[in-house]
């Protein structure tokens, strides 16, 4: 009797473990510090906040940088002797592969539910939205007036032919927003639009989404796809050359009338084998706070996700826009097929 009393209470405790989710409220030895592992690269930003988050806690923010892709084969490679606390990236498709490794865990949190969008929370609780971005038509002032302009799928008209850039098929940003042309409309039509686009594309794509911009500015397309942010921090750049460039051209929200402009974030999920994972979670929780969401806002001309939080004053110029209603876990479950009609019709 004795036996199986014990061999019961293992089981239990067996199930307990395998069910383990993230709380600033779990029950683990207290500690003192916090390891971000992140692939965001705005070092001034970035480490004022978390300098204040030491301010008001007492808790060190330890941070490994590299890009998103690394630091996923990085944590695999750790395994259960992984340090890594927290996991930030760009990008709702990268926070999906990290899921889909089984890197991360749930994150049960009123205050991070309270803060960000259900949209822009993971259906399993797995990662969280801190930022937002819009994959906006960025076009030339002088040879687009914004009255052409009006959705993603107007762009397969003959009237762009030849005056179209983008960044590579082999981006997760261009992947993401497939993902969710595919959910929104279904694949066929969102083949027959990728198709489209590279029918009316200046040049085969290369670059990042800051040298359409300055392919645009040079005369070598009028319109081109990118991420809103961009175009923010070119304005703000320290670079004149930068601003002169963003200066030429304009910014337009595709597809008010209709399902909405493509969004995404930068996220952040706690890592399954994290050491300090109530601290993790604290530290999730103050970067959806307002002060750390205006910092975000104000510095990386991103969107902050907390809806009490204001726009900084160029996006505030740039107006207020209707979005793609669905749930980002949706760009990591059509990222495969997104790719595959990528390939599909040509666009490289």
């Amino acid at each position: 009797m004795l036996s199986l009393l014990m061999m019961t209470s293992m089981l239990f405790a067996g199930c307990a473990s395998n069910n383990q989710s993230a709380s600033s409220k779990n029950t683990q030895p207290e500690s003192k510090e916090v390891n971000v592992y992140t692939g965001r690269h705005y070092p001034g930003i970035d480490d004022a906040i978390y300098n204040s988050f030491t301010e008001k806690t007492g808790i060190k923010v330890n941070i490994i940088k590299a890009t998103g892709e690394e630091l996923i084969q990085r944590i695999k490679t750790e395994g259960n002797s992984s340090k890594a606390d927290i996991y930030i990236t760009s990008d709702a498709g990268n926070l999906y592969i990290a899921k889909e490794a089984g890197l991360l865990q749930p994150i049960n949190s009123a205050a991070l539910e309270k803060n960000i969008p259900a949209n822009f929370i993971d259906k399993d609780k797995m990662w969280v939205g801190l930022t937002m971005r819009a994959r906006v038509l960025v076009y030339s002032k002088d040879r687009v007036s914004k009255e052409e302009l009006s959705t993603y799928e107007d762009l397969t008209n003959p009237k762009w032919k030849g005056k179209l850039l983008v960044r590579s098929s082999n981006h997760v940003y261009n992947q993401s927003m497939m993902a969710a042309l595919i959910e929104l409309n279904g694949e066929d039509k969102a083949k027959e639009w990728a198709k489209g686009i590279v029918d009316n594309l200046a040049r085969q794509p290369e670059g990042g989404d800051r040298d359409q911009a300055k392919a645009i500015a040079a005369g070598k397309g009028d319109v081109a796809i990118m991420n809103s942010y961009y175009l923010g921090q070119m304005l703000t750049s320290k670079d004149p050359e930068e601003v002169k460039v963003a200066e030429k051209l304009g910014v337009f929200f595709p597809n008010q009338n209709t399902t909405g402009t493509h969004v995404n974030v930068s996220g952040a999920g706690i890592v399954k084998t994290s050491p300090n994972a109530a601290n993790a979670v604290k530290l999730l929780e103050f970067l959806s706070e307002a002060a750390a969401q205006k910092t975000f806002a104000e510095a990386s001309t991103e969107y902050p996700v907390n809806s009490n939080v204001e726009t900084s004053a160029i996006l505030k110029a740039w107006g207020t826009f209707k979005k793609q209603d669905i749930n980002l876990s949706k760009l990591g479950e059509n990222k495969k097929r997104a790719a595959q009609i990528f390939n599909e019709v040509g666009w490289k």
